[in-house]
């Protein structure tokens, strides 16, 4: 069965909904969200948050000055009854006490950044974004189900392809089990957030088709 819903599509069965990668049968972890728009998508795609834990490194009071749109977003979810988490580093998020004992199929961080403090072609400020990249994976190794995928979503063009994912994935014992495009206009209502500094509620520039991809990695 297949169809449309607020113009997403989705198949399956009617207890089932599907958007791109993820259905409304995973359990998902999502890591490092801006406005909450990411998980607000999936979400309204499903039908249901239930299965869903979001999570932003900032407190609810500041996600409340940055974005315009989080407390809409942020309402959604929880009308829809998700769990949302503020201040969850996600470089130690397996000794958090909302996630420690918990396991889920995919969990998703999509375009991780270490900050700006120095320009993107540094050699400096690519090593604190592969830290941060690699704290992730060795985090999420621990929380992800034994068939479950790590996904992070990454710009792939120069100087990003030089954070180089997949080596560090193979360090903390991860297998890149495929990498497939990325386009924001596949996931309704998403906006990728600069985050940081006095432009943070302004979408960055992800670039033609084929500039961004989602690295799926699995357990050795």
């Amino acid at each position: 069965m297949a169809g449309f819903v607020d113009g997403i599509t989705y198949c399956g069965s009617v207890s089932e909904k599907t958007i791109m990668h993820y259905k409304s049968s995973h359990t998902i972890l999502l890591v490092g969200e801006g406005d909450f728009s990411f998980s607000a998508c999936l979400a309204k795609a499903f039908g249901s948050a239930a299965n869903m834990v979001a999570t932003s490194l900032d407190s609810n009071e500041v996600l409340l000055r940055k974005y315009s749109r989080v407390a809409a977003n942020l309402e959604a979810l929880g009308l829809l009854g998700g769990t949302v988490l503020h201040e969850v580093d996600a470089t130690a998020m397996s000794r958090h006490c909302s996630l420690c004992y918990k396991e889920f199929d995919r969990i998703i961080f999509n375009f991780p950044h270490a900050g700006f403090s120095f320009p993107e072609s540094d050699a400096v400020q690519i090593k604190l974004h592969q830290d941060l990249v690699r704290g992730f994976l060795r985090e999420a190794r621990k929380l992800v189900s034994d068939k479950g995928e790590i996904h992070i979503t990454h710009k792939i063009s120069h100087p990003y392809c030089e954070w180089e994912i997949e080596k560090l994935a193979k360090k903390e014992g991860l297998l890149l089990k495929e990498t497939a495009e990325f386009s924001r206009w596949d996931y309704p209502n998403y906006e990728n957030k600069r985050g940081g500094g006095g432009n943070s509620d302004h979408a960055f520039p992800v670039g033609a088709v084929g500039a961004c991809a989602t690295f799926k990695f699995v357990r050795y």
